[in-house]
């Protein structure tokens, strides 16, 4: 939509056929943009082949577990280079691996000119209404950024440019398991001198092993850190938060899952900082804890409580750590 409004002509690929007619003949998308008119320059497509065709530029907004399989259907076919901008949050189980750096090694440099990630406090419900948001792109072409800037930028929709590419994509990640610890906390019945603990000491967490990865501690406190944090853990329309708020409340992993009938990013995306902290060697009490929770069937208000009961350190000295690297 926010292409559409800067006068792009927008092709949407999707593997729904139903939804796809939809949007071509309603101009709607119900199930997931209710009450939303789309604008006619939006075209739906069903075949993958058919919409690549005479383009230069992707927006890639599928779930980090189809990512592969839909490059993999690209290469197939795609012979011409392509920029791809990814809206997706989240990093591969096992290889560990970031969304851009699945996007590399999914590509051939044939077809592949650069990758650019979008990424910052941005609830589809709301750019839909055309309320005021911000977010940031990232790449390792400044250029390239800066292209995928002037793309997206209008009134209703601020973009800006950061060439922290570790740290966008770490923050735009973590912030997902934070946001379901947020979720339990709030279905415990906790309130919010507990979720602001969560949202505080989670930020710190993920800027640990952020830095440690490479990244600029700084971009911990832009939009695709702090800002898109507090979104996902403090608003109705975020599924991470959504799902540790059954959790919370008494369900099991699958029940949530099944309740959801949407990609929660947050369970995968734990594991593989779990795998992160471990080969890292950077303490992530947060994450273990959602890691039992989530995958050993550990009891949520057991896993509060012991992170309250943890040995006292020193706030400071921990923030002071992350800005000597």
């Amino acid at each position: 939509m926010v292409l559409a409004d800067n006068g792009h002509d927008v092709r949407l690929w999707g593997h729904k056929k139903e939804q796809i007619e939809e949007i071509n003949q309603y101009h709607s998308n119900e199930k997931y943009l209710p009450s939303i008119h789309l604008s006619e320059s939006i075209i739906g497509y069903h075949s993958l082949q058919e919409v690549m065709e005479n383009i230069n530029i992707i927006v890639l907004a599928v779930p980090t577990k189809a990512i592969r399989e839909v490059l993999g259907k690209i290469g197939e076919f795609q012979t011409s280079p392509i920029t791809v901008v990814h809206v997706s949050k989240g990093i591969e189980p096992d290889t560990l691996l970031r969304i851009s750096e699945m996007i590399e090694d999914e590509c051939s440099k044939e077809i592949l000119r650069d990758v650019v990630v979008l990424s910052g406090p941005s609830h589809a419900e709301e750019v839909s209404l055309r309320h005021p948001t911000t977010v940031t792109v990232s790449s390792q072409n400044e250029e390239a950024a800066k292209w995928v800037q002037d793309l997206f930028m209008n009134q209703n929709f601020r973009v800006y440019t950061n060439l922290d590419v570790i740290g966008v994509e770490i923050g735009g990640a973590l912030k997902n398991i934070i946001a379901l610890a947020a979720g339990i906390s709030d279905g415990l019945g906790y309130g919010d001198n507990a979720k602001a603990a969560l949202i505080t000491r989670g930020l710190a967490e993920i800027a640990r092993l952020g830095t440690k990865m490479g990244a600029n501690p700084l971009t911990f406190l832009g939009l695709s850190g702090i800002g898109d944090l507090i979104v996902t853990c403090t608003s109705v329309h975020s599924r991470n938060w959504r799902a540790g708020n059954m959790l919370g409340k008494g369900m099991n992993l699958a029940e949530v899952l099944k309740n959801m009938g949407m990609v929660v990013e947050g369970v995968r995306t734990t594991k593989a900082a779990h795998q992160l902290s471990e080969k890292y060697e950077v303490k992530m009490p947060i994450t273990d804890a959602l890691y039992r929770v989530l995958f050993n069937e550990y009891n949520p208000k057991e896993a509060v409580d012991n992170l309250m009961g943890r040995l006292k350190t020193n706030e400071m000295e921990d923030l002071t750590n992350l800005l000597n690297g």
